[in-house]
């Protein structure tokens, strides 16, 4: 698929113990259906083609032999297709047995990877019939067909750029150090095991997180299928628990105790992106003995089809979706900016705070923030000093918000309009006061700042900034104005979340009254007041101007996060957003992103200090460094070759 998606599939036949022919049809009918499907690699489990429960029927020439031939028949059945199939099964050499693993693709057998850490406790005794297979791969003769054959094997398809798996069985993920993890190092980005993995009480979370934290850490895919109906359940049940991981993401999960496929697509941009970001990822020690299979689609040119995804693409990447998670995220992250600026304010030994208080999202979530600092400083609320400062454009609403706020958590008021002293420097600088642009609203933005910074002076403090990473990323900030501050609490947190931090904060509250204050401050349309509401004219919303921050933080999550390209940006939004906004209006605010991103750097070359709370951040001392001449030409190019 375009963009680096690539279609996966865990499959679970219903199978007959050493029924080998019957085995194969089902795990034919499968491939037929995951090709229809567009899947690009199929995984089966363990052993499927004979069954995993065997026992010593292993030991039986026929069934070895059945079984060769049977995998022989599924690779012809592959002819034409595009797909990789995964099959499990016994293969017998010079006296040995392996537990083996076949990958067929364009009707042949492309190579056999055995099974390295063979189980031998509790209820596994795989050491009665299989050895240990060789690491090193050496061709064999399969039925007349020269294959590679061990551990140390990657295969590679030429047409899908990145798409290089390598294999693991069962145990193999289960031990300390898992083939997988020098799969991965040689160039791997999706892992397939195949297992038959026993169900009892507590093991399908254990293996869950095992699936999901190896994806993690080895920052590649995970194709993960499972034993099920059809084993031997003499003293064992099989459940069939398939899973799709991703750099610690479960994708899909199958329904355990029902023989099913699982489908999704799995993002080779966003493995190598973080493979490139984790330098340390690639200073391991790498094993130069690998063998790199590769195969084409066998077609002379091989075009990548953009398909609809299976998979889900959270239009919120910021807020989990999961509510006990979300609240969980809120709680951290307030966590986070309240042991900052606690950490800061004893390190100076600041004896007040001062915080301009708007009654918007990110005044507020600054002054909850300095509240619960000052109650662990064990300092009096009352050196909070919350300013308000009213201007041309201030809304009684947010006005009586910002005061009402600031008394419910007991920090001192001022009140300081600033009318007067914008009006006498709009003299000073021979500005006309009836011209409503850029000089006007700036004007205010700088004055507020003054009086705060002045103010924390006078009473030896720390001026809080309240500024947050979304307006921060867009340069939706007065320079030497909002965009100045002496610590940045809200510096690394997005507007969404913002607003979530805020929400939890207001659902978890016991003061009615707080809660009560802070649901209104949430249905306040965002905006910087300052404009002054004439007649006939709309209230002055930021989301009219820069475009809506829910499709903005969508943008800086996998622009900054991943460094996608402009187009595949625009399809996830598209994904993501298709029942809320049309193709146009976002390409239009990805343009307007973009636009703002390069052009604004220079704002973000010198912020203040702030706590980083997750994976994206700006701060210009490590999380971004850019240029602040860099041209946005190139993504601007490709957006615009977009046809609508």
């Amino acid at each position: 698929m375009k963009h680096g998606f690539i279609r996966v599939a865990a499959a679970t036949p219903h199978i007959r113990l050493a029924d080998c022919s019957y085995n194969a049809e089902r795990i034919i009918d499968f491939i037929e259906k995951a090709e229809k499907q567009d899947v690009k690699l199929l995984v089966f489990p363990e052993l499927c083609v004979t069954g995993y429960t065997c026992s010593d029927l292993f030991l039986q020439d026929i069934l070895l032999q059945r079984a060769m031939e049977q995998v022989k028949k599924v690779a012809e059945a592959t002819r034409g297709k595009e797909i990789a199939a995964i099959i499990g099964f016994p293969y017998k050499r010079t006296g040995r047995l392996y537990n083996t693993a076949a990958v067929v693709q364009g009707g042949k057998v492309l190579g056999l990877v055995p099974k390295l850490n063979i189980p031998n406790y509790g209820e596994f005794y795989e050491l009665r019939y299989f050895v240990p297979g060789p690491g090193k791969a050496v061709k064999v003769d399969f039925l007349g067909e020269e294959v590679y054959f061990g551990s140390k094997i990657l295969f590679e398809c030429v047409d899908i750029p990145d798409f290089v798996f390598g294999v693991e069985i069962c145990e193999d993920l289960w031990v300390p150090l898992s083939p997988g993890n020098t799969h991965c190092l040689e160039g791997a980005t999706i892992i397939a095991n195949l297992s038959a993995s026993n169900e009892i009480v507590g093991k399908a979370e254990y293996r869950r997180e095992l699936v999901k934290s190896q994806s993690n850490r080895l920052i590649c895919g995970y194709v993960y299928a499972d034993a099920g109906e059809g084993e031997s359940t003499t003293d064992i049940v099989f459940s069939g628990h398939n899973l799709i991981a991703e750099n610690g993401v479960i994708l899909s999960e199958s329904e355990r105790f029902k023989d099913e496929i699982i489908i999704n697509e799995i993002d080779l941009g966003i493995i190598q992106s973080d493979r490139r970001r984790m330098n340390t990822y690639h200073l391991q020690a790498v094993d130069s003995d690998y063998v790199r299979i590769r195969y084409s689609m066998q077609k002379e040119k091989y075009e990548l089809k953009e398909l609809d995804l299976i998979r889900k693409i959270d239009p919120s990447p910021f807020i989990a979706d999961d509510s006990i998670d979300l609240n969980k995220r809120c709680h951290d992250i307030f966590k986070i900016q309240v042991m900052g600026l606690k950490a800061r304010l004893g390190h100076i030994g600041a004896k007040s705070a001062v915080i301009g208080v708007s009654g918007g999202l990110d005044s507020t979530l600054a002054l909850l923030v300095t509240h619960r600092a000052f109650e662990l400083l064990g300092l009096d609320k009352k050196n909070i000093l919350a300013v308000t400062m009213p201007g041309f454009g201030t809304s009684q609403r947010t006005y009586n918000n910002a005061l009402s706020i600031a008394k419910c958590f007991g920090a001192s008021i001022l009140e300081i309009p600033i009318k007067d002293a914008v009006i006498q420097h709009f003299k000073d600088i021979g500005h006309d006061a009836g011209i409503h642009d850029i000089t006007y609203e700036n004007s205010q933005a700088r004055e507020r700042t003054q009086v705060l910074m002045d103010l924390a002076n006078k009473h030896d403090g720390l001026m809080i900034g309240t500024g947050d990473m979304s307006e921060l990323v867009l340069g939706w900030t007065t320079y030497s104005g909002d965009h100045m501050s002496m610590y940045g609490v809200n510096a690394s947190v997005p507007k969404t979340l913002i607003r979530s931090i805020v929400k939890w904060y207001a659902d978890t509250s016991e003061n009615k009254e707080i809660s009560a204050l802070l649901g209104d401050i949430l249905d306040t349309p965002i905006s910087p007041e300052l404009i002054p509401p004439g007649e006939g004219k709309d209230y002055q919303r930021t989301e009219d101007y820069i475009g809506p921050y829910e499709l903005h933080d969508f943008f800086i999550f996998y622009v900054l996060r991943y460094g996608f390209s402009p187009e595949k940006v625009y399809r996830l939004a598209q994904t993501a957003f298709s029942q809320k906004y049309d193709k146009e209006e976002i390409l239009k605010w990805l343009q307007v992103f973009y636009r703002r991103f390069f052009a604004q750097q220079y704002k973000r070359s010198c912020l203040p200090d702030g706590p980083k709370v997750g994976s994206v951040a700006i701060s210009p001392r490590g999380d971004l460094r850019m240029p602040s001449d860099a041209k946005a030409k190139l993504w601007l190019e490709e957006l615009n070759s977009i046809t609508l």
